[in-house]
Parts: C-alpha cells; structure tokens; sequence
C-alpha cells in the first residue's frame, strides 16, 4: 500500500470523491491495517481498483498517511492539554516550526478569535506539562501569551464519513 506524501512538493487540484472513494476512507480510519483484498471486497472492487484507488487518494493528499491511534494515558502521557496562544502578528509559519518541535504536542491550528493558535500537548504529568508551558512555550519570542486548558478526560470519536 502507498506511504505518505511527506516533503513529495505540492499537491495536485482536489477531485471530488465518489462513493467507494469514501467507503474507502471511512474503512482505513476505522483500521488503518485493512488488506488491499479486504477493501476491495467491501467495497466490492477488483484489488487493483482498490489499490489504485488507495494510491489515487495518497497522492491527491485526501489521506496523509497511516498510523495508530494511541491511549496517551497507556502510553504513559497521562497529562493532557489544550494551551491557547496569542502570537505577533505574521509570525504563524515562525511560530508553527517551533510547535512542531515540542515534545508531546499533537494537534497545531490557527485560529480566529481571542486567541490565534490552538495546540494540543500530551505530557507524562503536570510537572512536566508546566515545563512545557513556562520553559518551552513561553520562552518563544513570538508568543505574547498562554492560556492552559487542562483535559480531565478525552475521548477520539470514530470516524463519522
């Protein structure tokens, strides 16, 4: 099956997604491991539909990749949290480079309204999660202040195509 598309250049103009294309995608969120043989027969295409239609989907950047889904908790990351960010004015790209970086974090989005960046950290415990925040974070010449939301429990929802 096709690997993801990192650093592969720009990405072709989107084409629409037919009904396979999105059964296609709703089994592969559902388990990233399915065989090309177990998606062509649910779908109810030749395998070598199946597997061009996969690579098709790569390609266009529909799916990033293939991964698993983790309990951080299990995984030892049992402190979770959603840290808020205000940010210079123009400096997104600077400032996502640098998120990037920091241990734990899992989800970066820039966003409108009272704040400008959202992200997402999983850490072993507070003591680390405040070291995140204190040392890393705010140590980011960019970043004009924090706001921590801590996550008392989470959940991922399946996917819902």
């Amino acid at each position: 099956m096709a690997e993801g598309r990192e650093g592969a250049g720009p990405l072709p103009p989107a084409r629409p997604l037919d009904a396979i294309d999105q059964d296609i995608l709703r089994m592969l969120q559902a388990d990233g491991r399915a065989s090309i043989r177990s998606v062509a027969e649910r779908v109810h295409v030749s395998r070598a539909n199946a597997y061009a239609r996969i690579n098709r989907l790569v390609e266009d950047g529909v799916i990033r990749g293939f991964g698993a889904r983790v309990d951080h908790e299990r995984a030892g990351h049992g402190t979770s949290a959603y840290i808020t960010l205000k940010i210079v004015q123009n400096t997104w790209r600077t400032v996502r480079e640098q998120l990037r970086q920091l241990p734990g974090a899992s989800h970066i989005a820039l966003v409108g309204g009272d704040f400008d960046v959202l992200l997402l950290v999983h850490a072993p415990d507070n003591r680390a999660l405040r070291e995140l925040v204190l040392t890393r974070l705010q140590a980011i010449p960019e970043v004009l202040s924090t706001r921590t939301l801590l996550v008392f429990e989470e959940e991922d929802l399946e996917p819902q195509w």
